[in-house]
């Protein structure tokens, strides 16, 4: 009768009617071992066919392995370990990395002629195939290393292949299945890979494979985890208990593991097992079987077994630190680095847990490490009635690597967190760190003024920069757009005329807003974006103008995206996108695609550059920013920022290392400039924190001279000074504001105008330099001009004098044959000057005779 199709669990049922499911089991196990044995029959032939067919090619996958993350150790030719990540915390090492004896005990406990078979050991299996077919529901031991490696192989894939929980669990089960047809199935299996990987592999590469992926217990897996974690030793430095220890410990992993005081399991009765308190009895029984065993086979010595069976079960626990907490007070460059990773394609989550990935990282110890004594020496952890928070990031200028990344607050992750304790990394965006980034206020000035340059504008232009309720011209494209509410400037200072130079010196905030009068708002906020400043979570700037104000830095932006803009500047135009990552191998050691940080790109022409960092050069040397300069030799540009009294900024770019500084509430809008720390007064500690990293930066990374400022952008403009003389003074002084004039009003001088109107102008009107200081002198109403009486005679001349009011008086002869009784020549003062009316009036003339002549 012919056969069909039938199931591997199928063929096995209908063969129990025939031999019985042992006879089958070993008759499988011996052809398949030593083919050489002549087996007839159907049911053998069958079988044998089965068996064959089983899949005999196991692909042995790369097992969960940790990743870690480095950074340059300047003191070591190799990375230091920052943190390492791992769902299974393994450490795969090679064969001589594994001492002698734990080999020994593996083996003479868990497969005892392992060198003898070929990956299938007939005596154990057969013994655990007849008691599964007791139905008895207890398995025996049997399974050779191979088939145990096989399991673990096979568990491995579980592990990494199941979707979600009840996947992973389904497949478990399959994996480990013990019991009935399906366990018989899964044996033969077993079996089968066993004797497919023993043809390809060497033995001590397979048992190196066991050792490497076994469990010990919890998420401790593999021999070199399993030691350092239990006892505190290297895989190749086992003592023969410690040996025997985790040889027992892998037979029953959850059971035996000996990181638990309080027990591992409790039965049905309520007896807890394997307690510290009962001197790890299950484990200590598992240890010693291991000792006899070993005794048994040679590989110890009768004083060494008594000596280590008496021994007590000793652990000496030491966990490996998962996560960025190991990485201290580079935990949020840590976590940085992490999300990073998650985010990127081509890793994602898994791969940081999974992949056993080694990361090194751009972190610069020479810089990050007076980072975090800065933030340790100005920036508490918790202040009283606040949620205080402080961060620093420096960048690379040429290539945007992240050289430094420090906060004030203790790395946690959970949700409980204690004062002074945050995973947010605050000089990140809500992607890199869950921050939404902080109000930047002035430092975001610096968009209105590559916009002003960008237009033609000279940073030597004089505006109108006095503070006034409504400044004229602000607009969106063409649309108008209303200034509201009066904007102050620090410390309500009233502004003055000035150039654009000196508004950004000054941080004048009613200069800045007389710049953007003349500009496109929405051009301003462009610039922003193509500098890749987005807000904290991810919102284009150019879309979310509200008001005028916005220029003046109301959008919560991360402080390393500020960063990133300075150092653009420094780097004449030519950003470079922050990057945190050097370079990533796998495993093997192979160089693996870096996550896309993006290329350098000109985002500003280098003339428009120059001038900026011109402009901004003037805040680090005597303007807002001067506090924070170490004037250690190395030029900076810089730019404080204040946003009301809640957050404060200060960044500043040498042309290699540019340094953003926060320091404010983290949440909340607690006052910092009334707010005193052991440092100093909140509000200020920005420049200490700024001054100690970019000096360490200027020592590491020397920076040079900026480039001189374009002379075009940097032009001396001439404006047109208007007259004003007539105008009364309170309207000659508007006028002259609006024209960018400083107005400087004189003394009243006697003038033909009206009392209070103005008589007189100095410079008078024409193309001089903005913002030239005009005096004006207003009138005192009691003036006359004196009028024009050359040529007239002497006595017409007088009469003339009195009659416009003034004293005349006879002054020089000047002796002239044709001149008769005499003529006038001049007055002094001369003819049309306003004098007070009674004042004197020299009269000089010439005649034929002079005084004494004959």
């Amino acid at each position: 009768m012919p056969h069909g199709k039938r199931t591997a669990s199928g063929v096995l049922g209908g063969l129990l009617g025939l031999v019985g499911l042992s006879a089958v089991a070993g008759l499988l196990i011996t052809a398949t071992v030593t083919p050489a044995i002549a087996v007839s029959g159907y049911a053998a032939s069958s079988a044998i066919t089965l068996f064959e067919k089983l899949p005999g090619d196991l692909k042995v996958d790369q097992p969960m392995l940790p990743t870690t993350i480095y950074i340059d150790d300047p003191n070591s030719d190799k990375p230091y370990e920052l943190a390492s990540f791992y769902d299974q915390n393994r450490t795969p090492v090679e064969y001589d990395d594994v001492s002698t004896v734990m080999y020994d005990a593996i083996l003479s406990s868990e497969d005892p002629r392992y060198y003898e078979h070929g990956g299938v050991d007939l005596l154990g299996t057969a013994k655990a195939v007849a008691s599964n077919l007791e139905g008895s529901g207890q398995t025996r031991g049997g399974s050779s290393i191979s088939q145990q490696y096989v399991k673990n192989v096979l568990i491995q894939r579980c592990e990494q292949d199941a979707g979600n929980e009840d996947e992973r669990q389904a497949c478990y089960a399959e994996a480990i299945q013990a019991e009935g047809p399906e366990g018989i199935q899964r044996k033969l299996q077993e079996m089968r890979y066993a004797i497919a990987i023993e043809k390809e592999y060497s033995k001590n590469d397979i048992l190196l494979g066991y050792l490497n992926i076994a469990n010990f217990g919890g998420i401790t897996y593999g021999i070199e985890a399993a030691a350092q974690y239990y006892f505190d030793v290297s895989s190749k430095d086992l003592s023969i208990v410690q040996a025997a220890t985790l040889a027992g410990i892998v037979q029953n992993p959850n059971l035996y593991r000996i990181d638990r005081p309080e027990g591992t399991y409790t039965t049905s009765d309520g007896t807890v097992l394997n307690t510290e308190e009962s001197g790890y009895a299950e484990t200590r029984d598992r240890r010693n079987y291991v000792l006899t065993r070993m005794y048994e086979d040679g590989k110890i010595t009768e004083a060494e077994y008594k000596e280590a069976h008496a021994a007590p079960v000793e652990p000496n626990i030491h966990p490996r630190t998962k996560g960025c907490t190991a990485a201290g007070g580079s935990a949020y460059f840590c976590q940085y680095v992490k999300t990073v990773i998650e985010n990127d394609p081509n890793y994602g989550p898994e791969a940081l847990r999974r992949g056993g990935l080694k990361i090194y990282t751009t972190l610069d110890t020479n810089v990050q490490g007076p980072a975090e004594q800065a933030m340790k020496d100005y920036a508490p952890a918790t202040i009283p009635g606040m949620d205080f928070g402080s961060t620093a990031v420096s960048l690379e200028a040429n290539t945007g690597r992240i050289l430094a990344m420090a906060q004030n607050t203790t790395f946690n992750e959970s949700a409980e967190a204690p004062p002074g304790s945050t995973s947010i990394v605050y000089a990140a965006d809500k992607n890199h760190g869950s921050s939404q980034g902080f109000m930047v206020g002035s430092t975001f000035k610096v968009f209105t003024l590559l916009d002003w340059l960008e237009k033609g504008h000279s940073i030597n232009e004089t505006l109108n920069g006095v503070n006034r309720q409504a400044f004229q011209g602000f607009h969106c494209d063409g649309a108008p757009i209303t200034q509201g509410t009066k904007i102050d400037n620090f410390r309500k200072a009233p502004g003055y005329t000035g150039s654009v130079a000196r508004f950004t010196r000054d941080s004048l905030n009613s200069g800045y807003l007389a710049m953007a009068s003349r500009l496109n708002l929405c051009d301003i906020l462009r610039v922003a974006d193509r500098l890749d400043v987005k807000t904290g979570d991810g919102k284009v700037i150019s879309e979310y103008l509200q008001g005028p104000f916005d220029i003046l830095g109301s959008f919560n932006i991360a402080p390393m995206t500020m960063a990133s803009v300075y150092a653009t500047i420094a780097n004449n135009g030519l950003q470079c996108p922050p990057k945190a990552i050097d370079r990533i191998t796998n495993a093997a050691g192979e160089e693996q695609p870096l996550p896309e940080a993006g290329n350098c790109e000109q985002k500003i022409a280098p003339e428009v550059a120059a001038t900026a960092a011109s402009a901004l050069a003037g805040v680090m040397s005597s303007g807002t920013g001067s506090d924070a300069n170490a004037f250690d030799g190395t030029p900076v540009l810089g730019k404080t920022g204040t946003h009301e009294q809640f957050q404060t900024s200060m960044v500043q770019s040498s042309t290699k290392v540019a340094t953003f500084v926060w320091v404010g509430n983290a949440k909340g809008e607690a006052d910092l400039f009334r707010t005193y720390t052991p440092a100093g007064v909140a509000s200020n500690l920005r420049y200490a924190i700024s001054r100690t990293i970019q000096g360490a930066a200027n020592a590491h990374y020397p920076g040079s001279q900026f480039p001189p400022p374009d002379p075009n952008l940097s032009r001396l403009i001439l404006s047109d000074l208007p007259n004003v003389v007539g105008m009364s003074t309170q309207d000659a002084q508007n006028r002259l504001w609006a024209a960018g004039f400083v107005p400087s009003v004189g003394e009243p001088v006697p003038g033909t105008q009206p009392e209070g109107v103005i008589e007189t102008q100095n410079p008078g009107a024409g193309r001089v330099a903005g913002g030239t200081t005009v005096t004006i002198h207003p009138s005192n109403g009691k003036g006359s001009a004196v009028p024009d009486v050359k040529g007239q005679s002497m006595e017409s001349a007088f009469a003339s004098l009195a009659n416009a009011g003034f004293t005349p008086q006879q002054g020089e002869c000047e002796k002239s044959k044709n001149a008769g009784a005499g003529r006038v020549t001049g007055t002094s003062p001369e003819a049309d000057e306003v004098l007070t009316q009674g004042a004197t009036v020299t009269v000089n003339y010439e005649a034929r005779k002079c005084g004494d002549d004959d």
